[in-house]
């Protein structure tokens, strides 16, 4: 039986001065921040009376010449940076033998044959790179090394903390603690070192051993399993791609970006569980009449969609959507229905797109009003509509396919004029029927004309005011941010409130009403539901 990893102890000194070292695309980027930096700092200050020092688990791989960290780049890139702290300062203070020694087992490799230097550990993202270099080569942090949630900025933090830890350590007897720094790092910090033999199979060591700890993210996870499977001539150039597009969610984080790759595969392969996605697309878990995009049609799937994607998240940014497509989009958002985008996507590549989109924009609203939309079972309705879009070329088939979850004109009026909904959902559904259009834009602030909070109202009991409070007779919208104190009765709401109504709002209608009360909310709910019919079932 081949036994599948090496394991040997061994001092930091002795591991980093034995070869390069590089972080394949597949491992996380640096990720620590102060915190765990901190906490490093901490550990190895504590431990530097002592015999020996466990640091940690190290697996590695070889793989032309060099080594490659399948696990541990995290405290591999910040001892180096210490190390780089403690050269600066060793040379500043005179010790350049001691600078030279810790130079040559922690930073630099020497090419005996030219005679040139080359970093002992070497990250995979060019950019980042170029930071973790200019730092070990100056000493010194760029101002422009990367934007504020970069990895070149976290380097140069990390860097900047421990610099300062270690000047502050030195104050008393510097040439002293220099050495003691030294000998501690290059002779008594040990790792357990696993050095793998097959290189192909250090992509699910990697799963393996993360999943074990801090788990992994999906997006991790499935960034691990799309370069295992690409040769390693084109690994470099599909991470590239791949940064390329996850970078597009860095503001969004990444469960965002892993929701866009669910719902790409949604249309070509139906819905798929969130819980499910990494087991789908790795093959490892089964589900009937469903075949998973292979990694390259896979990378292909997210290439394609991405531009319409980021306007579905971003209306006003550029893109290939139409106007009015932007304007389903932004409705939905202010909604926050995310459910149908793959549809919307597999809609965008058949004929009459605008149509379509606004079928499910007005199907949408009316399971909001009428039924629940947030069940799994309408999810994954949805997800397998997406998927006989893309199959059949026209959205037409959604119209048979998901009339079941298409409420009458009635049922919708009737729930409209008595329900309670939330204040996103009332402030939408109110500007629809004053801009009388599904797609209006946001305009003024919605404000419940007997507020909800409210003890004390005449004409209307604290139970009645429960009832309706959140239905849409009793909204109004204005444009005032604030509710002014003289508006904490009807007669103060009509004094201080109603000469702010927006332009379109029922002003007239309003000041026609003698006393604020459940009969005169539920009428105005009726009169507003009925409105809202009218521009909801065309």
């Amino acid at each position: 039986m081949q036994t599948p990893l090496n394991a040997s102890a061994s001092t930091a000194g002795a591991l980093l001065s034995s070869s390069i070292f590089e972080v394949p695309q597949f491992q996380r980027e640096y990720s620590w921040e102060e915190d765990e930096v901190e906490e490093f700092w901490k550990d190895l200050s504590n431990g530097l009376d002592s015999d020996s020092y466990f640091l940690g688990l190290v697996i590695l791989t070889d793989e032309v010449g060099r080594k490659h960290v399948v696990d541990g780049q995290q405290r591999l890139i910040t001892l180096s940076l210490l190390a780089n702290a403690i050269y600066f300062e060793a040379h500043a203070r005179g010790r350049t033998a001691l600078a030279d020694r810790i130079r040559a087992d922690f930073l630099k490799s020497i090419d005996y044959d030219s005679d040139e230097t080359n970093p002992r550990i070497v990250l995979s993202d060019e950019s980042d790179n170029k930071t973790f270099q200019a730092i070990l080569e100056t000493g010194e942090i760029s101002d422009d090394a990367g934007d504020e949630e970069s990895v070149s900025r976290r380097l140069g933090e990390s860097y900047n903390f421990l610099k300062a830890k270690l000047q502050e350590d030195l104050t008393n007897d510097p040439f002293r603690r220099l050495g003691k720094w030294t000998e501690f790092l290059t002779h008594r910090v040990y790792f357990a070192v696993f050095i793998h033999p097959d290189p192909t199979s250090a992509y699910q060591v990697y799963e393996v051993i993360n999943t074990r700890g801090k788990e992994l993210t999906t997006a991790d996870l499935l960034k691990n399993y799309v370069l295992s499977q690409t040769a390693s001539p084109q690994r470099k150039a599909r991470y590239r791609e791949w940064q390329r597009i996850s970078g597009q969610f860095l503001q969004d984080s990444s469960s965002t970006f892993v929701q866009y790759i669910r719902h790409s595969v949604t249309i070509q392969s139906g819905h798929i569980l969130p819980k499910d996605l990494f087991g789908f697309l790795a093959n490892r878990v089964k589900h009937q009449g469903k075949k998973p995009p292979t990694p390259d049609e896979l990378v292909r799937l997210l290439k394609r969609y991405l531009p319409l994607y980021l306007q579905m998240i971003d209306p006003t940014s550029a893109g290939p959507a139409e106007p009015e497509a932007l304007k389903v989009f932004a409705a939905l958002n202010a909604l926050s229905v995310i459910a149908v985008r793959p549809i919307l996507l597999a809609i965008a590549n058949t004929k009459d797109p605008l149509e379509g989109m606004e079928y499910i924009l007005r199907l949408v609203v009316r399971r909001i009003v009428v039924g629940n939309l947030g069940t799994g079972n309408v999810e994954r309705r949805f997800g397998e509509a997406a998927r006989k879009v893309h199959e059949a070329k026209t959205w037409t088939v959604l119209v048979d396919d998901l009339k079941d979850l298409n409420p009458s004109k009635d049922e919708f009026v009737n729930q409209l004029g008595k329900r309670s909904f939330n204040k996103g959902v009332l402030g939408f559904l109110r500007r629809s029927v004053l801009a009388e259009t599904i797609t209006p834009d946001e305009f003024g602030v919605l404000h419940f004309v007997r507020p909800r909070s409210s003890t004390e109202w005449d004409g209307m009991s604290e139970e009645d005011g429960a009832f309706w409070g959140a239905t849409i007779g009793n909204t109004f919208v204005a444009d005032l941010e604030r509710r002014p104190k003289g508006a904490a009765d009807w007669e103060g709401f009509k004094q201080h409130m109603l000469p702010h109504a927006v332009p379109s709002e029922w002003r007239t209608r309003l000041v026609r009403i003698q006393e604020w009360d459940a009969k005169a909310v539920e009428a105005l709910g009726k009169e507003l539901a009925k409105a809202a019919g009218k521009i909801w079932y065309p």
